[in-house]
């Protein structure tokens, strides 16, 4: 028996615990950083800035989540790009075999494209990486195969400036008006999009016959429904600027007022 009054002892006990609990804290803190915790600090206090290892393990896991599958799916997506451009190009860009290679390239390309961002969608996977990297590894797909289709001969150069000339201002023009909200991508872009793809891997492939005329009625809905749709979203950006200039000058009024 010490003497000392129980509440007494009580919050001498209190202090030490919390003393104890907050330099476990900091040595926690110290672990996850790399440094030992300098003798005889103090406990932060509350409101205080957190411990400098809290900042690196949270940056630590959020650069780990760009590691994701959506991610990866996009990145696979642009190492095909110089794989199918060599494939598309081997002996003269003429050889049938050749050019089945090429055409599975491209297809696995347009499949992981509509996977990557369906699983970012649904398991909360979007990042500030792959909303960057997923509209160039598309367009750099596409790209690479009118490219190819056109210096080959095998599809006219105006078919492939109307289509990437589409792509290239629309992507432009999201940027230019995202101040004001995103365009969201419509029913007609999605199957402008599939039509776009499979009118390309039938050009790629080496059709004949009835099939290499049916690929020019496929490819000649593709191009309308390219322009078709880029008009839309040229009108729907227009109504977004509008509106939000509009929404920005009503919210200064009553601020003002």
């Amino acid at each position: 028996m010490t003497g000392v009054p129980a509440s007494a002892a009580g919050g001498s006990s209190g202090a030490q615990g919390a003393r104890s609990s907050a330099a476990a804290a900091d040595g926690v803190a110290s672990e996850v950083s790399g440094s030992a915790p300098a003798p005889g600090s103090a406990a932060p206090a509350d409101g205080a800035r957190p411990a400098r290892g809290g900042k690196i393990a949270a940056a630590a896991v959020n650069q780990a989540s760009v590691w994701n599958v959506a991610n990866l799916l996009t990145m696979l997506r642009l190492f095909l790009v110089p794989g199918f451009v060599a494939l598309m190009l081997a002996d003269g860009g003429y050889d049938p075999a050749w050019r089945s290679l090429a055409w599975a390239a491209f297809a696995v390309a347009m499949i992981t494209d509509l996977f990557d961002g369906h699983l970012a969608r649904t398991y909360n996977l979007v990042t500030d990486f792959g909303k960057i990297a997923d509209p160039i590894a598309d367009k750099a797909i596409m790209g690479a195969a009118l490219v190819c289709l056109s210096g080959l001969g095998d599809l006219p150069w105006w078919v492939t400036a109307v289509i990437l000339g589409r792509e290239l201002g629309i992507t432009l023009l999201r940027f230019l008006v995202i101040r004001y909200g995103v365009i969201p991508a419509s029913r007609g872009g999605k199957l402008k999009t599939l039509t776009q793809g499979v009118a390309v891997g039938m050009y790629v492939l080496a059709l004949t016959g009835w099939l290499a005329s049916l690929r020019f009625w496929v490819m000649a809905v593709a191009v309308v429904l390219t322009v078709v749709t880029g008009l839309d979203y040229v009108r729907q950006a227009i109504v977004l600027r509008r509106r939000g200039i509009a929404e920005r000058a009503a919210a200064l009024e009553e601020t003002e007022s």
